[in-house]
Parts: C-alpha cells; sequence; structure tokens
C-alpha cells in the first residue's frame, strides 16, 4: 500500500494539516478530501518516489546463507562459484 501526502487546501486548517500528513491508503480508496483531525480541506501532495541507490538493496552473503540460501558468482563461461549458503563449491557447464 502506498503512503500518500496531503496538505491544506485553504487557511482554515490545524497544526498538522497546514503543516502536511501522510496517510497509508490502498491504491483502489479515494483520495482524502478533508483533514481527519479537523475536517478542513485538503488536497494530495505529489512527492519524489523513493529510489534505491547503490549496492545497498543486495541482500548481504550472510543474510542469505542464514536463510538457507545459496549464492553463485560467475567466474568464468560456464562456471561458477558459490559465495554462500550450503552446496557444490563450484558448478560448470560441462557442454550437455
Amino acid at each position: 500500500m502506498p503512503i500518500y501526502e496531503y496538505i491544506a487546501a485553504t487557511s482554515r486548517s490545524c497544526p498538522r494539516c497546514s503543516a502536511g500528513f501522510e496517510s497509508l491508503q490502498r491504491l483502489s480508496d479515494q483520495p482524502l478530501q478533508v483533514c481527519p483531525h479537523c475536517g478542513a480541506p485538503v488536497s494530495q501532495r505529489i512527492s519524489a518516489p523513493n529510489v534505491v541507490a547503490g549496492n545497498s538493496h543486495r541482500t548481504s552473503e550472510g543474510h542469505l546463507e542464514k536463510h538457507g540460501f545459496t549464492q553463485y558468482r560467475k567466474v568464468g563461461k560456464g562456471v561458477y562459484e558459490k559465495t554462500a549458503g550450503k552446496g557444490p563449491s563450484h558448478i560448470a557447464d560441462d557442454g550437455l
């Protein structure tokens, strides 16, 4: 479920909606029309999406092994070397 941002549409508002607030809603839900706290009209604010940068989104090898996964890294044409988990230390394509 996405988090939508709302801000007061008029000067008649409470401190919560005049500064803006977030609401966790289903995609199928209608946008809020009024502040749930004070009833003042609100409008949905466009916000920047969350973007993952760098390699921080990759799962660590220790985490993979802890949860029972095996990870291999390509070291040559048809040859893979184990980096985490249980299993054979190398996997090679025998040309079959």
